[in-house]
């Protein structure tokens, strides 16, 4: 990519805030340093990469790489026979263990992040490294006992070594003929030999080796000659260790540089997580999506280049999300060029900017702060020419600066590049400079150069108006206010201000007049009309805009309303719970008081004929207790009680069927049985509990099929039909291979069909189309499918097919 032009689009400002999503040194210099692909298949790539970070984000918010280090220095250091520090053995076995952290975090999630998986590939540390590394240091940065039996039994001699040396040292300072001699009654160091303070006036008293003196003369610090060997002996042992441990440290840096290759892409590979993690959460605090990458077409006309630019609710992503204005960028299948015109700081330029960073973002693999369902072509090359081209060493003026530049991008400008001019011709005679502009812009249109070009030249408007393949755009102007509003308008030019504003500043009517009188009779009418159908637009516009928002409103209180209802109905299924189980709580205890009562009669041998009537009764009540509740209606419906002496989990027989199941739900008029492994629904005459008499014969039941649905039909009005669970009103395919996709939709609209689902939702994404093609493909071939359409913006848009299926 032109270097040039990724600083004049703040590029670099882009890298910068993106380094400041990584964890990691490494993942942020690789930050700083990524540029735009201009292959079509590695954009794609990078695209899904950062869509699988951002879903795992959303699954696992706590993933991350934090607590590692760029080890490849130190490992390098190993390679070459370097002895490492214990500190740097820390670093290495923390990001070892993070490593595998994440590893196993991914473990068989290769179906969902299959990018991912192979990025975190290298990610499992080489075999018993961790291990050894944890056996020799401790998590302190200290060098264990335990890293060898000869430096536990050195430090067990330093030990012991260092306790003689003290005790004969206290002996000597406590001895009442040499305490009064010692300036405190202490043990010191001096040059790493233990000694004593001894008084100036003393020396020779005690016979020793003098170290140090204070800096007044008056204390000696002597090394009694008593305590020399012990002295030289601990240091000694004090040297044998360091030895020891250096070895240690010598061994284990070379196991560590014998597996340099694997550390390195270890390192590399937790960089190259970071960095899609940090793209995943840029992309999130964006509030961006993931922009549909396109190849270049096949023209419908000869003089069109086949590029893409497609970009609906985009924002500049330098600027503040909560101010920046969004605009429309839709170019159709015929234009490839775009002349926008409009009042200086109305945002022309930032428009500019904001097509060029966002395709260059776009294939950088960074998602784009743009609504789903933008797409783009991927270029060769993007250039651009904005801003203040002077250049004092180079003695050349703004006008020389724009023109040196132009020529550059013009010599390298081609069909599958972007170019992008603002103020095209500024900076000189108007005259000239409007006539050199839309030379330029004829020989991009005879090239069929992709552009965008900012102006302030009315011959442009004409030119646009006049050629295939240019449109016109204008950015619009409040007069009221008289200041920009920032939006884009495509299809008209920009209307002329000037004596508007002055008129609404307070300059003399009669100037104003008599410059209209200057104007060309033409270019007022066509400005008068312009300004009508700015005016019809906009009308057009707040009138939409207050339709959608009151279509919103009406869906947030159709939604509100549903989830009342809900919980108004749970509600009333939990009390009726309540109840239902207090009575049947109430029923068993009257039953076990009848049983009580029978139980004391037999003991006292008296008749129990007198019991069964209270028996019936109560067993009556209870039943008659549970029909009550269980035929309680729903809200909404007119509360009727069939009296009928069935309740959830009763045994009946299907008469029309001749089986018997288990009553699962109850309905007004009908029941929800389980009959072996099938649910059916049958009307409650047609229930009848084991061992109940037949009040009359039942026939043998006709059997009839339709599209998969089984009924079951007596000559009774009873009628029992085979139920099919719903598999849901939606299936989500997205991720998935063309086969794999085709068999689980086959799968899915057998069983909606059975289930009798009028339509389905299919869930396919954007992407590259694709999936979406093949999808589509098989609906038009499907038996059970009726017709079916994109989804409308709100559902998902041409990311979602509506299939509407054949039922009876």
């Amino acid at each position: 990519m032109d270097e040039k032009t990724l600083h004049t689009l703040e590029y670099p400002k882009i890298l910068e805030r993106l380094a400041g999503y990584a964890t990691f040194s490494a993942s942020a210099q690789m930050a700083r340093n990524l540029r735009p692909t201009s292959r079509l298949e590695e954009a794609r790539r990078l695209q899904k990469i950062t869509s699988e970070a951002r879903l795992l984000l959303s699954l696992n918010s706590e993933i991350s790489v934090g607590g590692v280090s760029d080890i490849r220095p130190l490992v390098e250091r190993a390679a070459r026979h370097g002895v490492l520090e214990p500190a740097e053995f820390l670093a290495i076995k923390d990001t070892l263990i993070s490593a595998r952290n994440i590893a196993r975090s991914l473990e068989r999630k290769e179906s969902t992040f299959p990018l991912l998986v192979e990025i975190t590939a290298p990610l499992t540390p080489p075999p018993g490294l961790i291990e050894a590394i944890s056996r020799v240091i401790s998590d302190r940065g200290e060098i264990l006992d335990s890293a060898s039996e000869t430096l536990a039994r050195l430090r067990r001699e330093v030990k012991v070594a260092f306790d003689r040396l003290m005790t004969r040292l206290e002996h000597m300072v406590n001895d009442p003929r040499i305490a009064p001699m010692l300036q405190d009654n202490l043990i010191t160091q001096r040059n790493g030999r233990y000694v004593i303070p001894l008084r100036a006036e003393f020396k020779g008293q005690v016979r020793s080796i003098i170290h140090d003196q204070s800096s007044s003369g008056a204390t000696l610090f002597v090394e009694p000659l008593a305590v020399v060997d012990l002295n030289n002996e601990w240091h000694e042992l004090q040297l044998r260790v360091r030895d020891e441990e250096r070895r240690i440290l010598a061994e284990l840096s070379d196991q560590v540089g014998a597996h340099f290759e694997a550390l390195s892409a270890l390192t590399e590979a937790l960089a190259r997580f970071d960095f899609a993690l940090a793209c995943a959460r840029y992309a999130e605090d964006l509030r961006a999506s993931e922009p549909v990458l396109v190849q270049y077409r096949h023209p419908a006309r000869p003089d069109h280049p086949g590029s893409t630019i497609r970009l609906y609710q985009a924002r500049h992503p330098l600027l503040d999300p909560q101010t920046v204005v969004p605009i429309d960028v839709d170019l159709d299948e015929d234009t490839f060029c775009v002349i926008i015109t409009g009042p200086n700081t109305g945002g022309k330029t930032v428009t500019l900017k904001t097509v060029g960073l966002l395709a260059l973002m776009a294939q950088s693999g960074l998602h784009i702060p743009a609504r789903s369902g933008s797409a783009l072509s991927v270029f060769d090359n993007i250039f651009a020419d904005i801003g203040d081209e002077q250049s004092i060493e180079q003695s050349l003026s703004t006008f020389s600066g724009h023109i040196k530049n132009i020529s550059r991008i013009l010599r390298r400008a081609s069909t599958r590049t972007l170019v992008l001019f603002d103020e095209l011709g500024a900076g000189t005679d108007p005259q000239e400079g409007a006539a050199l502009a839309r030379a330029i812009l004829a020989y991009m249109v005879e090239k069929r150069i992709p552009c965008l070009i900012a102006t302030h030249y009315p011959e442009l408007k004409i030119f646009a108006h006049n050629t295939p393949g240019v449109i016109n755009a204008s950015m619009e102007f409040d007069l009221n206010t008289l200041r920009p509003t920032y939006h884009l308008t495509l299809g008209l030019p920009g209307r002329s201000n000037a004596l508007a504003i002055a008129s609404r500043l307070g300059l003399d009517p009669v100037i104003i007049e008599k410059a209209r009188a200057e104007i060309n009779p033409e270019e007022l009418r066509a400005e008068n009309l312009l300004n009508e159908i700015h005016r019809q637009r906009d009308a057009a516009r707040r009138a939409r805009e207050r339709a959608e928002k009151e279509q919103r409103e009406v869906e947030r209180l159709r939604a509100e309303l549903a989830e009342r209802l809900e919980k108004i109905e749970e509600e009333r299924q939990r009390l009726l719970e309540k109840v239902r189980e207090e009575a049947e709580q109430e029923a068993e205890s009257l039953r076990r008081e009848v049983e009580e009562v029978r139980r004391q009669l037999m003991r006292a041998r008296q008749p129990l004929e007198a019991l069964q009537p209270l028996r019936e009764k109560s067993e009556a009540l209870v039943e008659n207790a549970r029909t009550a509740l269980i035929s309680a209606a729903p809200l909404g419906e007119t509360a009727s009680t069939p009296q009928h002496p069935f309740h959830a989990g009763d045994k009946v027989r299907v008469r029309s069927l001749g089986m018997q199941g288990v009553i699962t739900a109850l309905g007004e008029e009908d029941a929800e049985v389980q009959v072996g492994n099938l649910r059916v629904r049958a009307r409650l005459s047609d229930l009848q509990k084991p061992g109940q008499k037949e009040s009359a014969e039942t026939e043998p039941p006709a059997r009839r099929t339709t599209k998969g649905r089984t009924t079951l039909k007596a000559a009774t009005p009873a009628e029992v039909s085979v139920y099919y669970p719903s598999p849901g009103m939606e299936i989500d395919l997205r991720g998935q291979v063309a086969e794999d996709a085709l068999d689980a939709l086959e799968r899915y609209l057998e069983s909606a069909v059975l289930a009798g689902l009028p339509f389905v939702r299919i869930i396919h994404g954007k992407g590259t189309g694709k999936l979406r093609q093949v999808i589509r493909q098989a609906l038009d071939a499907s038996p059970h499918v009726k017709s079916h359409s994109p989804g409308e913006e709100r559902e998902g848009g041409e990311g979602v097919t509506i299939a509407r299926l054949k039922v009876d």
